[in-house]
């Protein structure tokens, strides 16, 4: 049985599972890509948090037409207004959203500061040992995942191959304090992809699940923001007439679709480090194809990519544990 009181679903075979970890990659180098974007459009705007809303809102926009224009999405609607109405999914399930909100704005109001090496190093740090957490207290919709050896060698080793492959750009204290902000938001990621799933399973619609975490987000933006404004009054930049500032939204919906829909067959352990992998290999990458004055990417941030892919396949091949008839999952 799982926390909340429904039979525990099957064990996912090794070949939906790796299928997953390929897929939670490839959505990880899109967070990388959202993290430039959403990092620019907060310098542009001079405002992190309006950085936010401007994204989420734009995403919001597309799932409000695509969602009702599909019908998988209209019976996921039915579905989860009916999931709710009977307890098979409770509200506080529904709340994923307010931690993806809180990574988006830790986005604008960082990476313009920290830039995306020392973002993501904080970001890893937190989901790593969040995602443990989260598998160990059965949050997702695949019940408890045992903390096993190889699952934590995994976690660790993620850690150690990000920290080397950013570790030359880690010299400044002063960004230390800055850093806490998307090291909780790595932490809030981990329980972010548990309640999304739990969504998903009880919609039938990972695009569904996908729309109630931004609509969640927005509302939780938007309440930000007011006070934002209120405290410091409007953002001093004008908004960017270039398309590509405004497609961080989107690739969110990407992202949260994809976790949503894989979480159950890779737990939240390995779906966060199959999508850390991703935002390492796409940090590389922009740092190459589209260099910034400050991408110098090393020999020991090439080092560092291969080794987290490393970590990604110790936990992938990590088999899952038999759960003991009766026990709670």
């Amino acid at each position: 049985m799982t926390v909340t009181g429904t039979p525990a679903p099957p064990t996912p075979s090794a070949t939906r599972r790796i299928a997953g970890v390929g897929l939670a990659t490839a959505s990880g180098v899109a967070v990388a890509v959202q993290s430039r974007i959403n990092g620019e459009l907060g310098v542009r705007l001079a405002d992190g948090i309006a950085a936010a809303v401007v994204s989420f809102g734009v995403g919001l926009l597309v799932l409000l037409v695509l969602v009702p224009a599909t019908p998988g999405g209209r019976r996921g609607l039915v579905a989860l207004r009916a999931a709710l109405a009977d307890g098979a999914l409770r509200p506080w399930q529904c709340l994923g959203g307010v931690c993806g909100a809180f990574l988006v704005a830790t986005q604008g109001l960082t990476i313009g500061t920290l830039g995306v090496a020392v973002f993501t190093v904080a970001v890893v740090a937190g989901q790593s040992g969040s995602s443990l957490a989260v598998d160990r207290a059965g949050v997702g919709p695949n019940g408890r995942q045992p903390v096993t050896a190889q699952r934590l060698a995994g976690a660790a080793l993620t850690v150690v191959a990000v920290l080397l492959a950013v570790g030359d750009r880690l010299g400044d204290p002063g960004t230390l304090g800055l850093a806490l902000l998307p090291l909780l938001a790595g932490v809030a990621i981990a329980w972010q992809q548990a309640v999304n799933g739990r969504v998903r399973m009880a919609s039938g619609s990972a695009l569904t699940a996908t729309l109630v975490n931004f609509a969640v987000g927005m509302a939780a933006l938007l309440a930000t923001f007011a006070v934002d404004v209120a405290v410091r009054g409007w953002p001093a930049g004008d908004l960017p007439t270039e398309p590509w500032l405004y497609f961080g939204g989107p690739i969110g919906i990407v992202f949260i679709a994809v976790a949503a829909a894989i979480v159950r067959f890779t737990g939240v352990l390995l779906l966060g480090l199959a999508s850390i992998a991703g935002q390492i290999v796409g940090a590389v990458l922009l740092d190459v194809l589209l260099p910034t004055t400050a991408s110098h990417p090393s020999v020991t941030t090439l080092l560092g990519a291969a080794l987290t892919m490393v970590a990604v396949l110790v936990a992938a091949l990590a088999p899952p544990a038999p759960r003991r008839p009766g026990h709670p999952a």
